[in-house]
C-alpha cells in the first residue's frame, strides 16, 4: 500500500499490558475560575452522572459524548456550519476548492485506466457544499465521464446534516427512500441524475472500486491526551471539579492506562494527542483500495502546505466585477500563507501498483499501461 504524505510518520510501538488501578493521586486543573451563573446543560448533567458512576473519563470518551451522543450530541441535531453557524469550512469559502478536488478525482480515474464504474465516497460531508462543487465539475465534464457508471455514498452520523445534504444535492422531484433500521438509511438521486446513498459507518459502504474523500473529517475524531511526568506518561482525563460542583476539569491518571500503548516509542514532546479511530479508518481505507483499486484523498489542517496556481483560468472567465472580487477573496483565504495556505495539508492513499503501471483493472485498449504521476504530489513518501 502506498501512502503519499507531506509530513512524516513515526514507527509503531509494541503494545504492553497495563493493570487496572485505583483512582487516586495528584490531580491538576485547567483553572480555578469561579463558577458562572449559567444553568447546568443537559449534556453537562449527563457527563457528570457518567463520571460519578464510573470515575474520570478519557478525553476521547468526552469528545464522543459531546459530539455524537444520539440525543444531545453537537453534530447530531443541529446545523453548525456556514456563515450563520459556529464555524466555516473551505467549501463554504469558495467553490474553487471543491472544483479542484473534482478535477483531481477525474484525473486519477483517467490515469488508472478509466474504469467502467466508480463510487465516490465522502466521510463527514458537512452541508453537502463540497460534494455539490465536485458534482458540478462532473457535469461540466460529462463528455469525459459519459461511459462511466458513477454512484455517490455519504458516511454521515448526523440526521440533521444528512437532511441538509439531501436538500443541497438531490432532485426534489424524486422522493428520498428512508429506512432508519437499514445500514443504508437514506437513498435518492442527485440533481444530475446520479444515485446517492447515506450510511452511518464506512463499514457499510459496498467494497467496490472507489474514490474516497475526507475533508476536515479526521480532525474531529476523538483523541486521547497524554502528559509526560517524572513517573512516565500519564493520560489526561476529565473529572468533576471538587471545588466547583457544576464544572469539569482535567486530571492526570495516577498510573498507566491502556491507551498509553499508542504513544510512539521515540516521542520527545511533553504533551501528546493520539487518535486510534483515525488509524482504524485509515487501515480500512487502505485495505479497500488495495483490494479494489481507487484512491483516497484526505484534506485537513496540518503543519505543512502545498500551493497550486490553477486559479487564473477561472478568473479570466468571470465578467462580473462582484464575482471576480468574490473569487479573489476566496482564493486569498484558501492560498494566503498567513491564512489557510500553509495550514492545510493533503494526504493521499493509492494502490502500490498505481506507481508501477500495474493497474487492477486496465483499459481494454492498454496491454501495458504506463505509470502516470499523481496530480498535486511532486514528492512521494512511502510508508
Amino acid at each position: 500500500m502506498s501512502v503519499l504524505a507531506a509530513s512524516g510518520a513515526g514507527r509503531l510501538c509494541a503494545v504492553r499490558a497495563v493493570l487496572p488501578c485505583l483512582w487516586r493521586g495528584k490531580y491538576f486543573s485547567s483553572g480555578n475560575e469561579p463558577a458562572e451563573n449559567n444553568p447546568v446543560t443537559p449534556m453537562l448533567r449527563h457527563l457528570m452522572y457518567k463520571i460519578k458512576s464510573t470515575g474520570p473519563i478519557t478525553v476521547a470518551e468526552y469528545m464522543k459524548e459531546v459530539l455524537t451522543n444520539p440525543a444531545k450530541g453537537y453534530y447530531v441535531n443541529r446545523d453548525m456550519l456556514g456563515e450563520k453557524g459556529d464555524f466555516i469550512t473551505s467549501p463554504e469559502i469558495s467553490q474553487i476548492f471543491g472544483e479542484l478536488l473534482g478535477i483531481w478525482f477525474i484525473s486519477e480515474w483517467i490515469a488508472t485506466g478509466k474504469n467502467a464504474a466508480f463510487q465516490l465516497v465522502e466521510l463527514g460531508p458537512g452541508r453537502g457544499t463540497l460534494l455539490g462543487d465536485i458534482l458540478r465539475v462532473f457535469s461540466q465534464l460529462a463528455s469525459v465521464l459519459k461511459n462511466c457508471d458513477i454512484s455517490i455514498h455519504l458516511v454521515e452520523v448526523s440526521q440533521k446534516l444528512s437532511e441538509i445534504q439531501a436538500l443541497t444535492l438531490t432532485e426534489e422531484k424524486v422522493l428520498l427512500e428512508r429506512n432508519a433500521g437499514s445500514p443504508v438509511y437514506m437513498k435518492g438521486v442527485t440533481k444530475s441524475g446520479i444515485p446517492i446513498s447515506w450510511y452511518r459507518d464506512l463499514q457499510d459502504v459496498p467494497k467496490e472500486y472507489s474514490f474516497y474523500l475526507a475533508h476536515e473529517f479526521f480532525d474531529v475524531l476523538p483523541v486521547h491526551k497524554f502528559q509526560k511526568t517524572p513517573r512516565g506518561w500519564r493520560e489526561v482525563l476529565i473529572d468533576i471539579d471538587p471545588q466547583v460542583s457544576d464544572k469539569l476539569r482535567f486530571v492526570l491518571a495516577p498510573c498507566a492506562t491502556p491507551a498509553e500503548a499508542f504513544i510512539q516509542c521515540d516521542e520527545t514532546r511533553d504533551h501528546v494527542e493520539v487518535c486510534p479511530d483515525a488509524g482504524v479508518i485509515i487501515q480500512e481505507l487502505s485495505q479497500r483500495i488495495s483490494l479494489t483499486g481507487g484512491a483516497a484523498l484526505i484534506a485537513d489542517y496540518g503543519h505543512d502546505g502545498t500551493k497550486t496556481d490553477t486559479f487564473r483560468v477561472l478568473l479570466d472567465k468571470a465578467d462580473e466585477p462582484s464575482l471576480r472580487q468574490q473569487l479573489l477573496q476566496g482564493y486569498d483565504m484558501l492560498m494566503n500563507p498567513t491564512k489557510m495556505g500553509e495550514r492545510f495539508n493533503f494526504f493521499a492513499l493509492i494502490p502500490h501498483q498505481r506507481l508501477h503501471g500495474r493497474n487492477h483493472q486496465m483499459n481494454a485498449c492498454q496491454s501495458k499501461p504506463s505509470p502516470s504521476p499523481v496530480a498535486g504530489f511532486g514528492e512521494l513518501v512511502w510508508r
